[in-house]
């Protein structure tokens, strides 16, 4: 499954950082801007990740339906 996210891409005299403008939490940053994308997508990736397995976690025995969503955006 692809999610799609905006993200967003600052210039700092450090390098690059990077946040998902959708998601609260990943941000990043990277020597350059390839290695600040790489690393937002490890970011959104985990905390996508980490927060399936915490649901997973806090509704384990309980029934409920879960299915995939798309929700049109424009």
């Amino acid at each position: 499954m692809d999610l799609q996210v905006t993200a967003v891409f600052q210039q700092v005299p450090e390098g690059w950082i990077a946040w998902a403008q959708e998601i609260s939490g990943p941000m990043t940053q990277g020597d350059t801007l390839d290695e600040a994308r790489t690393n937002l997508i490890d970011a959104v990736q985990l905390i996508v990740l980490t927060r399936r397995e915490m649901d997973d976690e806090e509704h384990a025995g309980i029934p409920v339906i879960r299915e995939k969503l798309s929700v049109p955006i424009e």
